[in-house]
């Protein structure tokens, strides 16, 4: 009897459940993107068809079907699903599952597969509780991440984990998965909504590659269109664009998006593209980024990718400097967007920034050098003179040949200009 009114309480929460989770794939071939990941004849494909799958760490942006896949591998594998959450779950916690993990092997030979959801907010004692039940194959760790796992999750565990690398779903994708939900009579909403070309283009625009986004807007439109005689309802773009009426594209200021969309903004000033450097300008602005850290990437970008090619970069790169300090969001974005443009037509030139590091390695890594007499700013000891300095004003055109670098460095260059 228990069983029964489980079972029929887990079918009711299912029917309440939100869409997403309603229209979660319960199989391989119901999974929509990643094929490069678990397409036919992939690794992870055959290890997960042949269960022999290891602990793995799955690594991408929201909606990309992180939590998806972990429960289909469970599924195919027929393993025990044990769901962890790293925001809520502690030490405590990780020796539960693993102690019930090990009883459950020991008692039924059944394996177990934890699932830990934002594994890189797992502290290190947390993550180590977990190495030895990895290691000796008490579990089949399935951890998921957001955050780059080289960087935010303990090297012994990773060294003990696959890292599979997920994208973010195409346009495409989120098309195949948004019309899935609208045939599926059973979890989806087939036959009780019908959706316009528009409204679902702007569906899949505004997920941004996120899957739970797309269904998350598709089942709130539904939920305000009026329905007709039939009680079907038809989603226009009016209730598309009132139920996604911003479109949130990954930003993290201090995660990888952040290092991602600042690399790419500097490699396209330095590549001259002054369309690409305003995109990722803006996509820094539309994710609400400091305006005093872009402009102080840009002040270091005038000196080491323009530099001597155009000297007066480095006082416009200054002035936008300042007008983020005293201006702020949102009128600065016209001094940032100025600069940017500015720096990404300039000609480029690094002679001046090879120059400084040319010559810090000299002086790190050569013998210690004296400063040459004649430049040296007082007298010998005992009162005699240092052989005289020959001041340059004294001579035409303020030049005279004289020895400025240390005995040892006669004639080395460390300033090169381009081009020479």
């Amino acid at each position: 009897m228990d069983d029964l009114f489980s079972d029929a309480a887990e079918r009711s929460i299912e029917r309440s459940a939100p869409l997403a989770a309603r229209m979660r794939p319960r199989t391989l071939d119901e999974f929509v993107g990643q094929r490069d990941v678990v397409g036919p004849g992939t690794v992870l494909r055959s290890a997960i068809e042949l269960d022999a799958l290891s602990s793995v760490i799955l690594y991408g942006p929201a909606g990309c079907g992180k939590t998806s896949l972990a429960r289909i591998i469970a599924g195919v594998t027929k393993s025990h699903f044990t769901e962890l959450s790293a925001v809520s779950s502690g030490v405590k916690d990780v020796r539960a599952a693993i102690d019930a993990a090990r009883d459950r092997l020991g008692q039924s030979g059944r394996r177990t597969i934890v699932f830990i959801d934002e594994i890189h907010r797992f502290n290190k004692s947390q993550q180590d509780a977990l190495l030895h039940a990895v290691e000796d194959r008490l579990i089949t760790l399935i951890g998921a991440t957001t955050e780059n796992p080289f960087f935010e999750v303990n090297a012994p565990l990773i060294s003990r984990s696959r890292v599979m690398v997920l994208q973010p779903l195409s346009d495409e994708d989120i098309r195949d998965i948004v019309r899935q939900a609208l045939t599926d009579a059973e979890r989806g909403l087939g036959g009780t909504v019908s959706l316009s070309k528009e409204a679902e283009d702007r569906i899949v625009l505004s997920a941004g590659g996120d899957a739970r986004a797309a269904l998350t807007s598709l089942e709130l439109a539904a939920s305000v269109a009026p329905a007709d005689a039939r009680g079907l309802r038809r989603v226009e773009i009016d209730q598309v664009a009132e139920a996604t009426q911003t479109r949130q594209l990954t930003y993290d200021k201090s995660g990888d998006a952040h290092y991602d969309i600042i690399s790419a903004f500097i490699k396209s000033m330095r590549g001259s593209d002054p369309d690409a450097a305003v995109y990722w300008l803006a996509r820094m602005i539309d994710g609400g980024e400091d305006p005093k850290f872009i402009a102080r990437r840009m002040l270091i970008f005038a000196s080491e990718d323009v530099g001597m090619a155009d000297p007066q970069a480095l006082l416009v790169a200054h002035a936008a400097v300042k007008a983020a300090e005293f201006i702020g969001w949102p009128e600065c974005r016209i001094n940032l967007g100025h600069a940017v443009v500015y720096l990404a037509l300039a000609p480029k030139s690094n002679a001046a920034y090879l120059a400084i590091d040319a010559a810090l390695t000299e002086v790190r890594q050569g013998p210690a050098r004296s400063v040459p007499d004649h430049l040296r700013d007082r007298r010998r000891p005992g009162g005699e003179a240092y052989p005289a300095y020959k001041y340059p004003h004294d001579y035409p055109g303020a030049t005279v040949e004289q020895q400025y670098l240390p005995e040892g460095l006669e004639g080395r260059r460390f300033y090169r200009p381009s081009g020479t």
